[in-house]
Formats: C-alpha cells, structure tokens, sequence
C-alpha cells in the first residue's frame, strides 16, 4: 500500500486526508471510496487520460483509492494529482506519507491551479502539521507568502512523478517572500500598514464630534454607531474607516487572504483590513453563515478582523440583530446543524449607521419631520438594550452646513491611531482594548482619583450595567492613549461618557 497525504475543508479550516492506494489482482477497476464528492469520482477518468498521455500504461489490475479518514465528507478537485502519483509509482519502495500533494490534473497531464489551494495550505501552516508539498508551477508565486513550507511547483504529471521518484534529493524551488509594505517591529514582532488612503477623511466637511469618535473606534477597536440624518456623513465616514485601522501582522495579513480565497477572490496580500456591508434584506444564513448540509461563512465570519458595517441599522431583521450579540461578546460564531456544527472566528469592529426617524427628518432644523411620535418610538425600539449595550460610541449626527470644512486627513488619523498601537503592545496588551478581558482592563486601566469618583457618580446615576461600566473603562484607556496619558484622568472618562447612547 502507498499513501500520501492532502486535505479537505472542515469548515475555515482544513483537515488532513490520507491518500491510500491498493493495486491487486482481479478484473480491471477502478474505484475511490472514503465519502468522496462527485467531483473527486469525476477525477478517475482525469487521472486515466492523463496518465495515458504521458507514455504510462494504465495498470490492468484492481486499484482502489481510500481517503482517510472514512467519515468526512471531501470534496475539491486538489485530490486528482496524488491519486495519479499513487497509481504510477505503485512499484516505488520509498516511502512517501510524509509528502502532501495537491492539484488538478488536465486531460492532458498538465497541474492546473485550484483558487482553493491558498486557505488550505495556510490552514495546515497555521496548525504545524505541513512541511513539504507539491503544488502547482502557477501557484507557486501565492503559495510563497506562507512561511516554514517547502512547495515544490510542477508543471506536468510527467515532473510530479520524477520529483517523487527523487524524493531524497529533491530541492525546493519557492523561498518564503517577505511582505513588501511599511512596517514597524515591537516586541520582535512585523507589523504592517499601507499608507494608501484611497478614501480620505479630509473628504468628510465638519462632523468634528463624528470623526473624533471614528478616531477612538479605531484606535481601540470600539463598536461605533453614527445616528443622523440622510445625507450628513454617516456611511462616508464608515467606508474610511478601514484605512486608518491598526497595522497587521504577518499572521493576520495571511488569515485575511485565506478568508479571500474562502470568497474565491484573489487575495492580495495588502495590509488592509477587510470591509463587510451587508444590506439589511440580507437573511441570517448569507450574514452569519449556514447551508443544511455544509456550513458556509456568512458576512460575520468574512469580517474577521475587519469592519463589518451594517447601513439603516433598524431596518435589519430581529433576528439578525438579535443573533449578532454573540459574536460582538465572544468574538466566534457558532453554526449548528444537524449534519454538522461549525465555529468560526468572528473578532471585528462593528459600525452601524441610522436614522433618527423612518422619515429621517427629526433632527433637521429646516425640514419637516413627518413622523408621530408613536412611529419614532417603534423605529427605536427595533434596537433591543442588550444589543445596544455592546456598542461602545454612539454619536448623533450634526446638521451639515455650507460653512463645514475638512479638518483632518486620513494620514494625521492614521498616525494616531498607530501611535496608540505602538503604546497597547508596549505595555503587554495581546489584543485591542475593546477586546480586553475584565482582568485585563484591571491591571492596564489605571484611573486616578478624580476619574474613579466621576465613575461612581455615573453608575448611580445612570444604573449602569457591569458590561456598560467595563466599556466605559476601555474607551477611556483608548482615549487616554490618544492623549499619551499612562493614568486614565476625569476628562478622559467624561468624554468616554459622553459617547453613551441617550434615550
């Protein structure tokens, strides 16, 4: 028996499949079992003809291919090379199980690429278990980007199969290639930034309030909520906001394109973090995820440390607003079905825009609103308090008036913002401050006498919850930083407080 390895999804993440290969003596077949997909029994006539098209002799025996393990469900057409090289190096004694292979083959024995090989391969990276692969010519130049691979590009069955019989001496031909963007190194760790603000802040007249709190929200991670009438800035600000975001490391460069590939987008390998705008029809299986059989990554799981942006916030479904609690507390989202349960990774910064009426109206000082107060009060009452009680800075709109002018650009933002970053990762911080734990905003949260009592005077008079007291805490440390402060004072707790939503 041979055997060498590949992979196939469980979930966002890959799981490994041994590829097991038995000729024996009987009337000629050729069969594959293991739960394999239509598109792997469809690479039987693939493998055929293209071992036939390199001068092999298609072996008159018995051949059964096993996937192992039995009990998952593969599917993908990354399966078809190493079931050729199994078949034509049946008579080889080396031993090959240590040696992942992956790649389409074409009727002809050419190794076409498959958009799907990239999360895989990092997949299997990220879990440590990978070392060598044999991989298309074409993808080699993606592939790079993944570090403590050895990939191995082939063009041909016919090279595939010499590669392997020369196993021993083998030399691979893709190096690990360096992102190519500024950077900085804190604590022997790459962080990445693109300096290409292709959408600017300086584009954005007046909303001095606005843009302040979109500096807090991206600086420590905090969920923003602008409230305003149409017209006023809101979503202009929302679609900036993904450039002035703290770097990335190489890692987290890696995970987005992986989440790319998931899409079947080219990943660019930029330090930019992924924007998600779902629009407010959307169902809870294309925002969350789902599918009976298996289950796919919605927009939550591909804003994974990005900016999920959700427009006419109460216009969402219930259900939808309800459902997002989770993931804006615990940072995952769980899919359960009855053939399978999938937990996806979900840790991102949360904007949401609306209107303070179904009219939009009712802060405009020069058009009528035309909403009883009865249809105001149902409109809000959309946004349930525990949902709310997950948003960090709520901020209401100003009018815009033809003296508005820009104050800042995206640049002058950015260079806080990394500034701030620098200060967290310094100090110890593994995470954003708005993803910090209770403990952790213990220990790095240090108030001074003033700030604690105007605290104490907040959650009396507002009966603030323990969640609502631990945000108030973190957006006070983020705006501290902002002000190169290590002890959080009163008017950073003030302007903390006055970013909490009223009535």
């Amino acid at each position: 028996m041979k055997m060498v390895s590949c992979a196939t999804y469980e979930g966002v993440e890959a799981k490994v499949v041994h590829v097991e290969s038995t000729l024996t003596k009987g009337l000629p077949s050729f069969s594959v079992v293991g739960m394999a997909s239509a598109s792997i029994n469809e690479a039987k006539e693939r493998v055929k003809s293209a071992l036939l098209s390199n001068e092999f002799t298609f072996p008159p025996k018995r051949i059964t291919i096993n996937l192992a393990p039995s009990d998952v469900k593969k599917e993908g057409s990354q399966f078809d090379l190493s079931m050729a090289l199994l078949i034509a190096l049946d008579y080889l004694e080396d031993d090959l199980s240590d040696w992942f292979v992956f790649g389409e083959l074409g009727l002809d024995g050419t190794i076409k690429e498959n958009i799907q090989l990239y999360p895989l391969l990092l997949s299997l990276a990220n879990q440590k278990i990978i070392k060598k692969a044999v991989v298309p010519f074409e993808s080699l130049e993606k592939l790079s980007k993944i570090p403590n691979i050895e990939f191995y590009g082939v063009k041909r069955l016919g090279e595939a199969i010499e590669l392997l019989k020369e196993s021993a001496n083998a030399v691979p031909n893709c190096s690990y290639k360096k992102i190519e963007y500024p950077s900085y190194k804190i604590n022997e760790k790459e962080y990445y930034f693109d300096n290409n603000y292709i959408e600017d802040f300086s584009d954005v007249k007046g909303q001095e309030v606005a843009k302040r709190a979109a500096l807090i929200s991206a600086a420590g991670f905090h969920n923003l909520l602008l409230e305003g009438s149409p017209g006023c800035g809101k979503s202009m600000i929302a679609q900036r906001l993904r450039y002035i975001l703290p770097p990335l490391s190489s890692d987290e460069i890696l995970d987005i394109a992986k989440l790319d590939a998931l899409e079947a987008k080219e990943p660019t390998f930029k330090p930019l973090r992924s924007y998600r705008a779902p629009h407010h029809s959307s169902t809870t299986a294309s925002v969350f995820g789902g599918g009976s059989y298996k289950a796919r990554i919605g927009e939550v799981g591909l804003a994974h440390r990005g900016v999920l942006f959700f427009d006419e916030l109460p216009h969402f479904s219930r259900g939808v607003l309800e459902a997002l609690r989770e993931p804006l507390q615990d940072n995952k989202i769980r899919i359960s079905r009855v053939n399978t349960k999938v937990e996806y990774p979900s840790d991102f910064l949360f904007v949401s825009a609306m209107n303070p009426c179904p009219c939009g109206n009712l802060l405009n000082e020069q058009k009528e609103c035309r909403c009883s107060d009865l249809e105001v009060q149902r409109y809000k009452n959309r946004l349930s308090e525990p949902f709310l009680d997950r948003v960090d800075l709520c901020v209401v709109m100003q009018q815009v008036t033809s003296k508005d002018r820009a104050t800042i650009s995206s640049q002058e933002m950015h260079n806080q913002v990394i500034e701030v970053h620098k200060r967290a990762l310094l100090r110890g911080q593994k995470s954003f401050t708005a993803k910090l734990s209770d403990s952790e905003i213990d220990n790095y949260c240090i108030l001074d006498s003033e700030a604690k009592d105007v605290l104490e005077m907040a959650v009396k008079r507002f009966a603030l919850s323990f969640r609502s007291i631990k945000k108030i805490q973190k957006v006070s440390l983020t705006i501290a930083d902002l002000d190169k402060s290590d002890i959080v004072q009163k008017r950073h707790v003030l302007e903390a407080l006055s970013y909490r939503r009223r009535g």
